[in-house]
């Protein structure tokens, strides 16, 4: 796993988990929880922070949608939890594939990630280690919400789907603006790192 790789001997840490799902099921936070990391989950289906509660007790859980403009959105709720976003077009193109079905959609506000961290990011936390973004289709709106001067990662992990022109693809170019590079990817999972810090 190239995050345990990265912060390997490093005990205890502080990660923020945009899109979080579930405490357990495709986590990219809970091995770090386990090592005794905390931090920060966010999701916008409702009702899932209760498991979080259960198994994740030293985090802080928040059930939020993120987004830069603070908005109303529609939120597609499918079959398949891990498949729920605010992506009309994803959403409609992954129903018409046939395996997977949307069940309900509702509409959620927004609010930007700075105001998010602003409220409940503790003054004890001097570094935020690593971010970990996955919104189902609105992972550039959830960068863009940021406040980049107050609140640098030292690592984002976000999907990029145009894997072959990566480094076309808006989020890459959004990120490279904000002075982080490419470090690594996993299937499609791309991992950045702050150029303006040190590890």
């Amino acid at each position: 796993m190239i995050l345990r790789k990265y912060f390997a001997n490093k005990p205890s840490g502080f990660y923020i988990d945009i899109g979080a799902h579930h405490p357990k099921r495709f986590s990219n936070t809970y091995t770090f929880y386990k090592m005794g990391w905390k931090g920060i989950n966010i999701d916008a289906m409702p009702g899932s922070m209760k498991p979080f509660k259960v198994f994740r007790k030293n985090d802080i859980n928040l059930e939020k949608a993120v987004s830069d403009i603070e908005k109303e959105l529609t939120y597609y709720i499918f079959d398949e939890p891990a498949l729920n976003g605010f992506s009309e077009e994803i959403s409609n193109t992954r129903e018409d594939e046939g395996i997977y079905k949307i069940i309900n959609k509702i509409k959620i506000k927004t609010e930007k990630l700075s105001c998010i961290l602003q409220e409940y990011l503790s003054a004890d936390v001097k570094t935020i280690d690593f971010m970990s973004v996955d919104v189902e289709g609105l992972d550039l709106d959830v960068l863009k919400s940021n406040d980049w001067q107050k609140y640098r990662p030292k690592l984002i992990l976000v999907e990029l789907l145009n894997f072959e022109s990566f480094d076309s693809d808006p989020i890459f170019v959004y990120l490279k603006s904000k002075e982080y590079k490419f470090y690594a990817k996993s299937q499609f999972t791309f991992l950045f790192t702050d150029t303006t810090l040190a590890k």
